[in-house]
């Protein structure tokens, strides 16, 4: 199974999941190596009819809220959301 450093809805890094310890859950209660709690829980995406383009936007505001450091880099951090794996077309 292959694993990711960060949620491939997010880009949150996985190990800095507090909810998770790591990452959601998937529908039989394991850890999932590929989504955070955030955006994945019992199997089954948090917000399921988000596009990547919304996701983008609120991962940005959710940034600048922290202020500082993140504040700065929020345009930089959730440029890449649309290319992660929930966002690839099938």
């Amino acid at each position: 199974m292959k694993t990711f450093k960060n949620c491939q809805s997010c880009a949150m890094p996985l190990n800095k999941d507090p909810k998770g310890k790591g990452g959601g859950k998937n529908a039989d209660g394991t850890l999932s190596y590929k989504y955070c709690s955030y955006c994945y829980e019992d199997g089954e995406f948090i917000q399921p009819n988000i596009t990547a383009l919304e996701m983008q936007a609120f991962v940005k505001q959710q940034l600048k809220e922290m202020g500082g450091f993140m504040k700065l880099f929020a345009g930089v951090f959730s440029k890449g959301i649309p290319k992660l794996e929930r966002w690839k077309k099938k």
